[in-house]
């Protein structure tokens, strides 16, 4: 089986994150692997354990990326790929991630691309579906379970609280969903072997991609951290008042209702 995960290198939310400028102060921020690509690794290594295959793990970004791949390998992937944008692109979104990464899978003959529900930095959960309209594949996002025989596939899929049961095809593009699996720690020996696993790194001219090909469709004009909570409200008195009081701050305090 020949198995894809769509990795990406994001900031630690549990660590302390500052703004700048309108943007994330990338000094002094700690980067791991998205954790729902985690989910998505984690799931890879549990198809090629049972089907055979092999696993590749693939990221669009700069060098710093490097270390999240390592990390990926580690955990048993057996190949990692960094397309190295920094010299190419000033600026990429969705669009320029998905182009990139359909362009590079195009010849790859993928039985099963995995990949992260969303990525916790933007949250937009564009990628993956995007990968898979350009390939012209089935895909099926916030997966909680994955079954495959033989060229068939059973998904079940997270909804709204509820389950899905789909049943489809490869080659496939799904997105990891909390609940899949529990991802594996790197084990010391994983590490090692992974310094001697091979990482390719690509730039946009390998793919036969200029600049103009990959321009984003849409820019970040500021981001910018939540307001603080102001401390709530305790009603006070008979349960009618306090209805009444509720009515009357809903409307003209939040101005919800």
């Amino acid at each position: 089986m020949n198995i894809f995960v769509l990795m990406k290198r994001t900031f630690d939310t549990e660590e302390r994150i500052t703004i700048s400028g309108g943007q994330i102060n990338e000094d002094g921020a700690e980067f791991i692997i998205n954790p729902y690509d985690e989910y998505a690794v984690e799931e890879a290594i549990q198809l090629r354990d049972e089907h055979g295959g092999e696993i590749t793990v693939v990221t669009v970004g700069s060098e710093e990326s490097e270390k999240q791949l390592r990390t990926a390998l580690a955990m048993g992937a057996d190949k990692a790929v960094l397309i190295n944008t920094e010299d190419d692109l000033e600026y990429g979104d969705q669009f320029t991630t998905a182009k990139i990464l359909a362009e590079f899978l195009k010849d790859k003959d993928a039985d099963i691309i995995l990949g992260g529900n969303v990525a916790i930095d933007g949250g937009s959960g564009q990628v993956g579906p995007r990968v898979a309209e350009l390939l012209d594949i089935p895909y099926v996002t916030t997966i909680t379970k994955l079954e495959i025989d033989g060229d068939k596939a059973t998904v079940v899929r997270d909804v709204e609280g509820d389950s899905e049961v789909i049943e489809t095809t490869l080659p496939l593009l799904v997105t990891a969903q909390q609940g899949l699996n529990e991802p594996r720690y790197p084990s010391l020996p994983g590490i090692m072997k992974a310094k001697k696993k091979p990482l390719e790194e690509l730039e946009l001219d390998d793919l036969d991609l200029d600049e103009d090909d990959v321009e984003a469709k849409t820019k970040t004009i500021e981001i910018y951290l939540p307001p603080k909570k102001e401390a709530g409200k305790v009603l006070e008195g008979e349960l009618e008042d306090q209805v009444k009081e509720l009515v009357t701050l809903l409307n003209k305090e939040a101005k919800v209702v």
